[in-house]
């Protein structure tokens, strides 16, 4: 996770088969996410989507 992608923790995730998952976008804060959520799922009902909170790796937290 680049520094970009850890000033913005919000994902909204895209269902995938075989267990797989796609971001589809970043947030920084959750109200933001929960309302782009609202307008994705009207656009595309049939597809599941999810807000998640995505943590950097703490791997990447000590370089």
């Amino acid at each position: 996770m680049n520094y970009r992608d850890a000033l913005a923790p919000w994902c909204i995730i895209q269902h995938l088969p075989k267990m797989q998952h796609a971001v589809i976008a970043r947030f920084r804060k959750r109200n933001e996410a929960q309302e782009y959520l609202k307008v994705v799922k009207r656009l595309n009902p049939a597809i599941v989507y999810e807000i998640v909170f995505d943590l950097p790796n703490r791997e990447n937290r000590e370089k």
